[in-house]
């Protein structure tokens, strides 16, 4: 089977054309066979490949990659590893089902954790938390819901009025927050291609190589590029969207784009201007408002719009109409910053689906997938790397158990136009009922 999509970079993604430029690539070539291949090196990729690479020490692994590392999605986030069930994770009344969600998220954060420090890995990894925030009544509706359902739970947390919150985020501009201590902020570029470059020695990677033909019979899985192909027994994919490309989870996921723009580091003055804390990340408690950054490097971030991208892929005037409307968000929290420019706007595409399932487990023979994160792929991709490689070399563990438990099959997507149609209009429906709290 031809892949007839494929992923692409169009320079924009403002974490990774930060990074100095990596070595050049290894690309693949030639005829060759491997024990395992791992197609996609992003969160689901990498974690799966390092933990292939420590269960089978002896066997040939090779991870595949159509771009760079970094450049793809998990490169591209607003750069939380969040611990808690999000969104509608958390909304779901079984704390049991939650309970889960916390001890996998957990566990994701620990490995990463422990990988950054034992290689040194530099990607601005900070134990601040994040901060849950409301700008009007809306907001603050879902706030107190919020705080609800973290008391059913257990789980700590500080409320902070307008006042306290401005001392921290430098503006006025949002009601009410509450800050959750746990959590991760990080650089997710950096990180990303930090863990690339840390993989154990019998992990072959290939970059700059997408696969464009797909060939499984016999036993056996063929995969092939432009310049070489590799024949392998076992197949781990970390394609997400892409997925449905090789032939699995077809008309299942929803592909959706999210952006981000951030500004160049502030000057002294302009830090005064400010007046806040370092080192903070925000986001919204409208599930459909903007999620903030302030780095450690002085950078302003803001997320927020989403566009429904069939082809995976954003349009150049869909990047000027966001970044306009970025930069209307950020100077209605800093005025003083009307000087401070955007370097960079990009998109970054993520799997939903209409039933809020991500997939995981077998899904052909010899193939094993991870899919459909529903937007929080650091933590979820992470620990679902891992189990995968557990599920296909026979491993048993209560995680992986846990994984089973709160994964699912993304429900069937109607044909188009209808799809298009129906998620457009949510989108629109979504970004109209929050304006308040862009």
């Amino acid at each position: 089977m031809h892949i007839k999509k494929l992923p692409r970079d169009d320079r924009s993604c403002g974490w990774y054309q930060l990074l100095p430029d990596p070595k050049p690539a290894r690309t693949l070539s030639g005829r060759q066979s491997a024990d395992w291949v791992v197609v996609g090196a992003g969160f689901v990729g990498l974690a799966a490949a390092r933990r292939v690479a420590a269960l089978r020490p002896n066997d040939r692994i090779m991870l595949i990659e159509a771009l760079r590392i970094g450049q793809g999605a998990s490169g591209r986030n607003s750069g939380f590893v969040i611990d808690l069930p999000h969104k509608r994770d958390l909304e779901n009344l079984d704390v049991g089902y939650k309970s889960k969600v916390m001890r996998l998220n957990e566990a994701a954060i620990s490995s990463l954790e422990d990988a950054v420090q034992r290689h040194g890995i530099d990607c601005q990894w900070s134990r601040a938390g994040r901060y849950q925030a409301a700008v009007g009544s809306r907001g603050l509706e879902y706030l107190t819901t919020y705080k609800t359902l973290l008391d059913n739970i257990g789980h700590p947390y500080r409320w902070l009025d307008r006042s306290s919150l401005a001392s921290v985020l430098g503006t006025s501009y949002y009601e009410a927050a509450i800050h959750i201590p746990t959590g991760i902020l990080m650089q997710p570029a950096a990180l990303v291609r930090g863990l690339g470059e840390t993989l154990p020695p019998n992990v072959e990677v290939y970059e700059q190589s997408p696969i464009t033909k797909i060939d499984r019979s016999a036993g056996r899985i063929e995969l092939s590029t432009s310049q070489g192909s590799v024949v392998t027994p076992q197949l781990l994919l970390g394609t997400n969207v892409f997925s449905a490309e090789f032939g699995f989870l077809r008309q299942r996921m929803v592909p959706v784009m999210t952006f981000a723009s951030i500004t160049r580091p502030l000057t002294s003055p302009e830090m005064e201007s400010y007046g806040g804390a370092d080192d903070w990340g925000l986001t919204p408690a409208d599930h459909a408002g903007t999620t903030m950054r302030f780095t450690s490097d002085r950078r302003l971030l803001i997320r927020n719009q989403h566009r429904f991208v069939p082809d995976y892929t954003g349009k150049a005037d869909d990047i000027t109409i966001v970044r306009q409307n970025h930069r209307k968000g950020l100077i209605g929290r800093y005025p003083w910053a009307k000087d401070v420019e955007f370097e960079h706007t990009w998109g970054g595409i993520c799997g939903m689906s209409r039933n809020y399932a991500a997939f995981f487990g077998k899904i052909g023979d010899g193939v094993y997938a991870s899919a459909c994160h529903q937007a929080v792929g650091a933590a979820r991709g992470t620990i679902s790397g891992q189990l995968l490689a557990d599920l296909a070399t026979g491993q048993d563990s209560q995680l992986l158990s846990d994984m089973a438990d709160v994964s699912g099959m993304p429900a069937l997507n109607p044909p188009q136009p209808f799809l298009g149609v129906g998620v457009r209009a949510r989108m629109k429906y979504a970004a109209w009922a929050s304006r308040s709290e862009r």
